[in-house]
């Protein structure tokens, strides 16, 4: 396998099929829009390719907090269905804890859903604990994916 790490829009918008079994809702024409207002912003992709085929994924992107310092942030993790639990998730996790400590965060941080449970299962397993709640008011549920 093959870890790359995605910075261009167009390396980006060619991984829409896996993204969408994250955002089943997610069309080429949000997805594009997005991308544009994220990689400006330090966004990239993390993927993991074999013969060529993307099977696991995670954005990601820096910034600073006064309560932490500087940080890295997992958004959208993916690993396609049909090849989960074979350590594709542990790669992009171990990739993300190397860049983080290269770009010398104190910390990573990520959200998942209240209800999905594998994937607390998941990030408990590689050393991720929550420190606290990560609340949301929904101003606009029509532009949710």
């Amino acid at each position: 396998m093959e870890i790359r790490e995605l910075t261009t829009l167009e390396q980006m918008l060619e991984q829409l099929e896996l993204m969408q079994q994250l955002y089943p809702k997610m069309t080429q024409e949000k997805y594009r829009c997005f991308l544009k207002e994220m990689i400006p912003k330090d966004y990239t992709q993390i993927a993991v390719f074999k013969q060529g085929r993307c099977l696991g994924l995670t954005g990601c992107w820096s910034s600073t907090k006064l309560w932490s310092g500087k940080y890295l942030e997992i958004d959208n993790f993916i690993v396609d269905r049909e090849y989960r639990s074979n350590g594709i998730g542990k790669l992009l996790t171990d990739f993300i804890e190397e860049k983080a400590k290269k770009l010398n965060c104190t910390n990573i941080v990520l959200d998942a859903f209240t209800t999905n449970f594998d994937a607390h299962r998941f990030y408990y397993n590689q050393g991720y604990g929550p420190k606290g709640f990560h609340f949301v008011k929904i101003l606009d549920p029509e532009g949710l994916t």
